[in-house]
């Protein structure tokens, strides 16, 4: 298994810079993994797929408004700063711009003072730094939502003019930099239609980061040092998805991260999901046995990415490599805020 296995061409022009609107009116590319058959259809067609005693697993994660717009305190030149996790109060590991400029010691001001970022070490591992704030007046969080911006992936190059277009209608608490972009297609309407058909929604957390997005430069994706990020599964989701399997029914993960939070979660052993919480450096290559899921809502993926080797792990990877193919010759829109694929 080579990374150049999991590489194709995309053309800058499929990949969608505006989300569609209506959410669910994006299209929808289906894959049956045991006969490869494709289907084409909208994603408001969705509830046609699903039967009752179906479980939707959905990551319920929000983005937070990590950019920070800056000047050094010393110069007056720009400066950037993206939060991407806390380690202990008010102070987090971050990316900076620019990153030789802001060495320890450098100070960065936000806001005409209302918050100052301190530069307190870097972070050989990824090049980032870890940053102490101060907020004038308030907690750091309230100064970061009156100054903050929702970070959008560096491949979508328009201005979102409403930021909640990057949120999931069923989000809750701030803890990502990047949005479980799957989940952004569903409709309040279209969930309480699944429901109102007997299939039942349970909710994990699983904080997306920044490195979502890099695709792997090693040769060998065995290599690759995967992300860490924090995930919840909490009691209700594992009885749940437990439950629906023991009665046959099926668990679809809404979003390669729900995946990768329910199958931290499985416990081999008792062959059983179970209620957990921490850091999860799970990397889903093909030759991995799924043991909490068995189908997916997910979107086009990065060349390359980690992703992509998870979707190809869950189907085979001709399968997936066919089905992006005939997604690419059909014009379909790819990445973040492109069209849908349902895999069952």
């Amino acid at each position: 298994m080579r990374t150049d296995d999991f590489d194709y061409e995309l053309p800058t022009g499929l990949i969608a810079q505006h989300p569609a609107e209506p959410r669910d009116s994006c299209r929808l590319l289906t894959l049956e993994r045991t006969s490869g058959m494709v289907e084409h259809r909208t994603f408001k067609d969705l509830p046609e797929y699903l039967r009752a005693g179906d479980l939707l697993v959905v990551n319920e994660t929000r983005v937070l408004p990590a950019r920070l717009i800056g000047a050094k305190d010393e110069t007056g030149g720009a400066a950037e700063i993206l939060l991407l996790r806390p380690r202990y109060e008010d102070t987090w590991e971050c990316l900076v711009k620019p990153g030789r400029r802001l060495k320890p010691g450098a100070r960065v001001v936000f806001g005409d003072g209302m918050l100052t970022g301190l530069v307190v070490d870097i972070l050989e591992e990824s090049g980032g730094r870890l940053v102490r704030f101060t907020a004038k007046q308030g907690s750091f969080m309230d100064a970061v939502h009156t100054l903050g911006e929702v970070p959008l992936p560096p491949y979508i190059t328009s201005r979102l003019d409403d930021p909640e277009l990057y949120q999931t209608v069923y989000s809750a608490e701030e803890h990502s930099v990047a949005a479980p972009t799957a989940g952004l297609h569903f409709t309040q309407e279209m969930l309480d239609t699944i429901q109102h058909a007997g299939v039942h929604i349970a909710r994990v957390e699983l904080d997306v980061g920044l490195d979502t997005f890099r695709p792997v430069s090693e040769d060998d994706p065995e290599n690759h040092h995967i992300h860490t990020e924090h995930y919840r599964v909490p009691s209700y989701t594992a009885d749940v998805v437990n439950s629906t399997r023991e009665r046959g029914g099926r668990v679809i993960a809404v979003g390669t991260t729900s995946v990768r939070a329910l199958e931290s979660a499985f416990n081999e052993r008792t062959g059983l999901v179970e209620a957990a919480e921490g850091l999860t450096d799970l990397f889903i290559l093909p030759g991995f046995s799924f043991g909490a899921v068995d189908g997916l809502i997910t979107n086009f993926h990065v060349p390359r990415s980690t992703l992509l080797m998870m979707v190809s792990a869950f189907a085979g990877r001709d399968q997936i490599m066919n089905a992006y193919h005939t997604a690419l010759a059909e014009k379909y829109r790819f990445l973040s805020f492109g069209d849908a694929m349902l895999i069952l």
